[in-house]
């Protein structure tokens, strides 16, 4: 497992019966996580103090209850700042776990020695973008949500990255992919992170299971001569890193010299030591 274990501003207190106790910065926050199957006794008392808590309805959604948060708040991250801001579906606008993609992604950048084009698909509010971008790493984000690009935006404002070269793109991943190599465009580091099912601007069904392996094969042609690194994380339980390990080895190391590895991303729980795990990653590097 790939710990992100390098936090000060963000903590899992504890977690039972289908929910974790979270701290994030000042604010203590629970959050239900299909993850969390066991049902041990719940000692902290932040569980009955905590900020807010998110609970799931038997109709569908969910709503915050007893919410005494602001509005946003900021967390930092080593040298990396983000914006927390409650939102829809139990999110907070960063997930803390993916903590150790970035650093292993600003190491290879770092240990280049050149300039590096970076392409980031499903890019969120750009947690991986701006540490790329930290790293002097010129960085294309892709989302199709509107509202998580501008939340990108902001973030990298917060870490004086406002005008570092990182291209904003407001579109469905594949279709970008597609136009990007009739364009003849290349990059050096992919990194995807695309849902377990939605919908395009257009309708267009995506399902991870039944799309990610056209997906991979489509975004190895983007990857340059000399590429350092390809990333796909997934958070479908159905989908495992062997699975995923496969299917870029196949795609890409079938084409570059590289190797693959495969494994859990995790956050410590601070009650038990042990670790809640959450999502798989496949991360792929480059050369002999």
């Amino acid at each position: 497992m790939w710990l992100s274990d390098q936090w000060k501003d963000y903590q899992i207190l504890d977690a039972s019966s289908g929910e974790k106790l979270e701290r994030w910065g000042k604010y203590t926050l629970i959050r239900p996580d299909p993850q969390v199957i066991w049902k041990t006794e719940k000692r902290d008392p932040l569980w009955k103090a905590a900020d807010a808590s998110y609970h799931r309805s038997s109709s569908g959604g969910g709503a915050w209850n007893q919410n005494r948060l602001p509005e946003s708040w900021q967390i930092g991250y080593g040298d990396l700042t983000f914006r927390i801001r409650p939102m829809g579906f139990k999110h907070t606008g960063l997930f803390p776990e993916q903590a150790a993609n970035w650093d292993f992604m600003r190491s290879l950048i770092r240990g280049a020695g050149r300039e590096i084009r970076a392409l980031n698909l499903f890019a969120y509010t750009g947690g991986a973008t701006v540490a790329c971008a930290k790293e002097g790493a010129s960085v294309c984000h892709v989302d199709a949500a509107k509202g998580m690009v501008e939340s990108a935006k902001e973030n990298a404002r917060q870490n004086g990255l406002a005008d570092a070269p990182i291209r904003y793109i407001v579109d469905d991943c594949k279709k970008f992919i597609e136009r990007e190599i009739r364009r003849g465009k290349k990059y050096d580091g992919i990194l995807m992170d695309p849902p377990s099912y939605g919908r395009g601007p257009t309708g267009e069904v995506w399902k991870i299971e039944e799309n990610i392996d056209e997906l991979v094969a489509l975004a190895a042609n983007l990857l340059s001569p000399d590429p350092l690194f390809f990333l796909l994380n997934s958070y479908t339980t159905g989908l495992s890193a062997s699975t995923m390990k496969y299917i870029t080895d196949v795609r890409l190391l079938s084409k570059f010299d590289g190797k693959s590895e495969a494994d859990e991303l995790g956050l410590p729980i601070r009650s038990t030591g042990g670790a809640l795990p959450c999502g798989s990653t496949v991360r792929v590097t480059f050369g002999k």
